[in-house]
């Protein structure tokens, strides 16, 4: 076994191998870019070394500063961990050129099942079966579209290389295959290096089930069972459980051993996962969809169920050890279910937020886990993924799992930072989630409904007197110590929340409260009644009675994890398209002054490796605030649309 491991990565992951490092007494080294000097994986490290700037290219994907960082240290073996080069055949080759052990499979199979097109061919030769498509090296547009109009529409576009959900565009008309397309070779490039891309047919109803495996030097090759991943946002994993609910014994089986069978057709060596679509009304014939030769995400889900220590197995096969158990001696018991916990605003089409962690309180309990990458003070840089922690629950049956999981995150806090928490909650209470009846395009159905969160009255009223004050003083309503007080009694202000619209009218100032706080007299008119509020305190934060916790951040707009703030807007002004995220404007679709049409492509803004593309709210003319290349903040604002021939109405 080794004495010195490098791990090659950050946040939870490299905080999770640090933990299995520690645990049998060998020493863990982690490597930070400088937007990671004081991150959690550093701290939970014995030792780490500095390798490069925050840009992830000049750092955590930099190959000769990885092994640099590892001579240095004298690591005898580099953990990849998942994301940046754990699926990387220069990192392999690398440290077998410096003899240094690769916790991984053999180059051949990262090289074989690392572009998914030659991948689809080795198991095909294997008689696995795959989706139609077509997956040629080398396609470019022109063959891709024809290719498209041969396999039917819908079509998935995929990247050849990497995975996490990142360049997939489901299409399903001709006309926006295109855009697509570049847009998927943007994010390919961005993400993996590499823009290839290839194309195959979207299964209608499909279910994501994907199956761990193992396998030694000695050529033992077994399997622990499958996870149910389908609830998926952006083609990205939020919630993954094993077992699958949809699979009897005998398709348990099937689908292990045809996992099996395709970890052989490339000599796989270490623990891998081997993905497949499933159509839930035919579970008995899984198509092939990719393999990757690495750890995932959702790892823990088959450790609560197995007892078995990934991390411990991969460091034992990468030291040439032979696995201690056969297939028939592994041991299934109960359920386990994983919420992965993002910096992100499932209300705005799930775009990713960041900054400083003010405080972060995380479950413990009976059944409870917790893999995370972030404490309190912590800061969530926007250089790199959003995912901040995963929260696990294991209990005897799945609808006892499910509630613990509900448990654990109704205990969840991570207040600064915005995250989808409370989306997952509501995901989990969706009577469909509840019984099992899943496919992979169930949140994006219904991503409005469960983002969709009331704004408690307290935060209407504190909200309604930001922008009443504002108005009044022609600036904003905050002060170095406190609230501005001023304006007229009976001003009131309409805010918006979704669908919801609230009056907020302002009283007399009263008198001052305990501890000399001033008070002002609000009432809050919408749907359902009048509540009157009367204590209003500087820097106040709102409890929801279902216990999320609202504050304020620095322009007065109030939220919380998943909740959409209180948005406004002036009246007369033109529509706006604000930044839902801090990051890069990478495309401007559009000239400054352009006549475009309602939905059209305006800008797309790239930030945590994922694209977000804002277009046209209505029909009108359009002016630009930004070219490409520019850095942006979240809400700034970067294009309008001056509807045609149109007043803009009112909208507060």
């Amino acid at each position: 076994m080794f004495d010195r491991v490098l791990i090659a990565n950050r946040g939870e992951i490299a905080v999770r191998v640090a933990r299995t490092l520690d645990r049998l007494g060998i020493a863990s080294i982690a490597v930070f870019s400088d937007a990671d000097a004081g991150a959690m994986h550093v701290r939970a490290a014995t030792e780490a070394v500095r390798i490069g700037p925050a840009d992830a290219r000049r750092s955590y994907l930099d190959v000769d500063a990885i092994l640099c960082a590892a001579r240095e240290t004298g690591a005898q073996a580099v953990h990849p961990g998942y994301g940046f080069l754990a699926e990387s055949a220069a990192l392999a080759h690398a440290c077998a050129d410096a003899g240094i052990a690769f916790i991984g499979p053999p180059v051949s199979a990262i090289e074989t099942m690392g572009d998914k097109i030659r991948a689809r061919a080795a198991v095909e030769e294997r008689g696995v079966a795959t989706v139609p498509g077509i997956s040629e090296p080398g396609l470019d547009d022109a063959a891709l579209i024809a290719g498209a109009e041969r396999v039917g529409y819908p079509v998935l576009v995929k990247p050849s290389q990497g995975g996490g959900g990142k360049g997939m565009h489901r299409v399903d008309d001709p006309r926006d295959l295109p855009g697509a397309l570049a847009q998927a070779r943007r994010e390919a490039a961005n993400a993996f290096g590499d823009d290839a891309l290839f194309v195959e047919r979207f299964v209608a109803r499909p279910r994501h089930i994907e199956v761990q495996v193992l396998a030694d030097e000695a050529g033992a090759t077994i399997h622990l069972g499958e996870r149910e991943c389908s609830l998926q946002r952006r083609h990205q994993k939020v919630v993954e459980e094993a077992p699958s609910a949809l699979l009897t014994p005998a398709q348990r089986d099937a689908i292990g051993s045809a996992a099996c069978e395709t970890a052989r057709a490339v000599g796989y060596v270490g623990a891998g996962t081997v993905e497949f679509i499933v159509s839930g009304d035919r579970p008995d014939e899984p198509f092939f969809m990719e393999m990757n030769t690495r750890l995932q995400v959702e790892h823990p889900v088959t450790e609560q169920i197995t007892g078995i220590d990934l991390v411990e197995q991969q460091l034992r096969i990468a030291a040439g050890e032979t696995l201690a158990f056969a297939q028939d001696e592994v041991r299934h018991a109960g359920h386990a279910i994983e919420a992965r916990i993002y910096a992100e605003d499932p209300a705005a089409g799930f775009a990713p937020t960041g900054g400083a962690v003010v405080a972060a309180a995380w479950p413990s309990g009976e059944g409870i886990r917790v893999d995370a990458g972030v404490e309190t003070s912590d800061v969530v840089s926007t250089h790199y993924d959003p995912m901040l922690a995963k929260v696990v629950a294991h209990a005897p049956t799945r609808a006892e799992a499910i509630a613990r999981l509900d448990d654990a995150l109704r205990r969840t806090r991570v207040l600064g930072v915005r995250t989808n928490t409370a989306f997952v909650r509501a995901l989990l209470a969706d009577p469909r989630v509840r019984s099992g009846d899943l496919d992979t395009e169930l949140i994006d159905r219904e991503v409005g409904r469960l983002a969709a969160i009331e704004v408690p009255d307290t935060v209407l009223a504190r909200a309604g007197l930001a922008l009443i004050e504002a108005t009044a003083t022609g600036d904003r309503a905050w002060a170095p110590d406190g609230w501005r007080v001023g304006g007229s009694a009976g001003a009131s202000v309409r805010l918006r929340d979704g669908d919801s619209v609230a009056t907020v009218t302002r009283g007399a100032i009263l008198a001052p409260g305990a501890g000399g706080a001033r008070r002002v007299d609000l009432r809050v008119a919408r749907a359902g009644g009048v509540v009157r509020i009367q204590e209003l305190a500087p820097g106040d934060v709102v409890t929801a009675p279902d216990g999320e916790i609202w504050v304020a951040d620095e322009s007065g707009t109030w939220g919380v994890e998943a909740a959409r703030p209180a948005r406004r807007q002036r009246a007369g002004a033109a529509p706006t398209l604000a930044s839902p995220m801090p990051g890069s404007v990478v495309a401007v679709h559009v000239a400054d002054g352009d006549t475009v049409e309602e939905g059209a492509a305006i800008v797309s803004v790239e930030a945590m490796k994922m694209e977000h593309l804002l277009r046209a709210p209505v029909a009108g003319v359009a002016r630009l605030r930004v070219a490409a290349g520019d850095q942006v903040s979240r809400g700034q604002e970067l294009a309008t649309v001056t509807p045609t021939g149109e007043q803009t109405e009112e909208a507060t």
